[in-house]
């Protein structure tokens, strides 16, 4: 194996990636874009409920109730109503998000120290997120419950009641970004280096060049070096920037050690080429490449636990995602960012990812060999 032929065919491969003009903005801009989307679209936070009310009480307690939940900031009045039909309405046209009706008797109950009810309508077309709502509202209630009982009853009613102090740890304001943004880091160093990858034997049988590349003193692992060494110094690259501009930009804390991070690239890196490789060569034109790495991205979203977790999934499925390298990825990004965790947690990760590299690279190069018969 030459080290001289591996260092021109890579140098090739730089000068053919940069010269299209394409490709510049594809290498720097495309990432960090994606990031600033994905990082503020892909969220659980529920910010700003809108709510329509319907007040047939009109009285100071369902004022007070009223006041609540306007006072609050995740929640927002934006339709005063009469008609409970007019709920269902703007139920209907997404035009709100949760509907407060309070009946004529709201008041007559709490004075009379007995159960007060009042209907919450939820937009349950959005599972997830109407249960979120619905919690804040039942907090909300709660908190506006105590308050009421407090001054109605000149005794307080506590009996031996537990007091939970509770601490977040890693994130203590439970904000998503905090899980998301790193999940997104993992995600667009897969993408990328699929991408490229796949291309990079295709484009050369497309434009011609493949069988120049064939008659020369290259061995055909020295060939699979020089295309992919450059992809793995680009994606480490990508990676390093995506890094920084994920702790400047969306403030994530970087608490474990980066070193171990891009060691750990290094490795995911064995996979996601391995399999660009195994797309470029059944692949005959870009066009067909292209629309065979869906086939693998979707499947490795879905099952890495980036949105949905594996636990929730059923066993049979739950099976498949150990012969996913991006789930193992995520954990240990997540881990080194927010959790400073090292290889003596995330070994087990590591050896996963290690596995996955040691078969699915060595595969895809000995294709390409029987290719190049």
């Amino acid at each position: 194996m030459s080290g001289l032929r591996i260092r021109e065919l890579i140098r090739k491969e730089f000068i053919q990636l940069f010269r299209d003009k394409k490709n510049r903005p594809l290498l720097i801009i495309a990432p960090l874009v994606q990031l600033i989307v994905f990082g503020y679209v892909v969220t659980t936070d529920v910010r700003d409920i809108r709510v329509g009310l319907i007040d047939e009480s009109r009285t100071p307690e369902s004022r007070r109730l009223i006041d609540a939940i306007d006072g609050n900031k995740t929640f927002r009045i934006t339709n005063y109503l009469v008609h409970p039909a007019d709920l269902d309405r703007l139920l209907l046209k997404r035009a709100i998000d949760l509907g407060v009706h309070i009946p004529p008797d709201f008041s007559t109950q709490i004075r009379k120290r007995q159960t007060a009810e009042i209907q919450i309508l939820a937009d349950g077309s959005m599972s997830n997120m109407a249960s979120i709502r619905i919690s804040y509202t039942m907090s909300l209630l709660d908190s506006f419950n105590s308050q009421l009982i407090n001054e109605l009853y000149a005794k307080r009613l506590d009996y031996g009641e537990i007091d939970g102090r509770l601490r977040t740890w890693y994130n203590p304001n439970l904000d998503s970004q905090y899980f998301y943004v790193p999940g997104i880091v993992a995600f667009l160093v897969m993408l990328l280096s699929l991408l490229f990858t796949s291309m990079a034997i295709v484009r050369e049988r497309e434009s011609g060049t493949m069988e120049q590349l064939i008659v020369t003193p290259l061995k055909p692992m020295e060939l699979i070096l020089g295309k992919t060494i450059p992809f793995i110094l680009i994606s480490q690259a990508q990676m390093v920037l995506v890094i920084v501009f994920a702790i400047l930009w969306f403030k994530i804390p970087m608490v474990g050690n980066a070193f171990l991070l891009l060691g750990a690239t290094f490795i995911f890196l064995m996979s996601t080429l391995g399999i660009g490789l195994f797309i470029s060569t059944v692949s005959k034109t870009q066009q067909q490449a292209m629309m065979t790495n869906f086939f693998f991205i979707l499947p490795f979203f879905m099952l890495s636990g980036f949105v949905f977790p594996i636990d929730n999934m059923p066993t049979v499925v739950q099976w498949f995602t150990y012969l996913n390298p991006l789930q193992y990825f995520l954990v240990i990004v997540r881990g080194i960012f927010l959790k400073g965790t090292g290889l003596a947690v995330l070994w087990p990760q590591f050896l996963g990812l290690a596995i996955l590299g040691a078969i699915v690279f060595p595969a895809a190069v000995n294709r390409f060999r029987k290719r190049m018969d």
